[in-house]
């Protein structure tokens, strides 16, 4: 009895140690996981598909990509659901940060939007002098035009270019929303054979794996600049977030080497790179 009473210290200590380890060990695993919640263009593209797995491996973090629009991701930030954000919807980010929800925006990189449309151009917007042009002729033309209706960056650009062209598509049997992402909308407006507003990136390596029969009717136009910051979510607002693994992905997006990688990246296969890297640019050289 005295030996059993001698050694159950000892019985007690290892179960604490044990208890203790265990929770250590599941904690530093969870702060190894990263959650980034980004654009479609950014997975459909291809580019996330390069640049992940060598983030990942410089730093021991796994990254779970969940691929939304620009508007989605940040009301994932807002509920602190997501550590780090990488969005392309310039007016909807600085709200998101005037109200706290995200700390140290960084320009990362930019692309353009372009408006495709059916090779046989039933509105005959080809070569328009500018998106609000090509939307009043599609307009008066009852041309079947595809909006992706979900509150993205292209979205948002989408109702913009709308508003400069006076036209309220809501309601009018030419316009439908498909609810969808950048890859199925395009994929929507091929098989309907419609006209749409698509970022450069996701069209080119989307057309590239299956043609889709779509072709580039308006392009080149300023207000068509498309661009992407990282977002890291606010700690303050949400503790349990990534932050250390936010800032490290924040940090390697716009390092030298990273910059390096989107500034070729897709040149190969399409003579021209799928976007240009902006680090270090002032917001006013891209007209923001």
């Amino acid at each position: 009895m005295n030996r059993i009473l001698r050694t159950l210290p000892l019985f007690v200590a290892l179960f604490l140690f044990s208890a203790v380890a265990s929770v250590s060990t599941g904690w530093a695993a969870e702060q190894k996981n990263l959650i980034l919640a980004t654009t479609t263009s950014t997975q459909d593209s291809g580019l996330l598909d390069v640049l992940i797995p060598i983030f990942e491996k410089q730093t021991g973090y796994f990254v779970k990509t969940i691929s939304v629009g620009s508007g989605q991701a940040m009301k994932m930030g807002e509920k602190g659901e997501a550590d780090v954000l990488l969005v392309h919807s310039p007016d909807a980010e600085k709200k998101f940060m005037a109200d706290g929800f995200g700390v140290n925006r960084k320009l990362v990189m930019h692309n353009d939007f372009i408006v495709l449309g059916p090779a046989n151009d039933p509105a005959r917007i080809r070569g328009a002098m500018t998106a609000a042009d090509a939307i009043k002729a599609i307009a008066r033309a009852n041309a079947l035009w595809l909006s992706r209706g979900d509150n993205s960056g292209t979205h948002a650009k989408e109702k913009g270019l709308f508003k400069a062209a006076g036209i309220n598509p809501e309601g009018q049997k030419w316009f439908q929303q498909t609810g969808l992402g950048m890859g199925e909308t395009l994929n929507v407006a091929a098989e309907k054979k419609g006209y749409l507003l698509a970022d450069r990136g996701t069209y080119l390596a989307l057309n590239k794996k299956a043609h889709l029969g779509l072709n580039i009717m308006v392009q080149g136009e300023p207000k068509l600049l498309n661009i992407y910051h990282v977002i890291e979510v606010n700690p303050a607002k949400w503790p349990k977030v990534n932050n250390a693994g936010a800032r490290a992905f924040a940090d390697f997006m716009v390092s030298k080497k990273t910059q390096e990688i989107i500034s070729t990246f897709g040149k190969k296969e399409f003579g021209s790179p799928l976007f240009f890297p902006d680090a270090g640019k002032k917001p006013e050289s891209l007209g923001l």
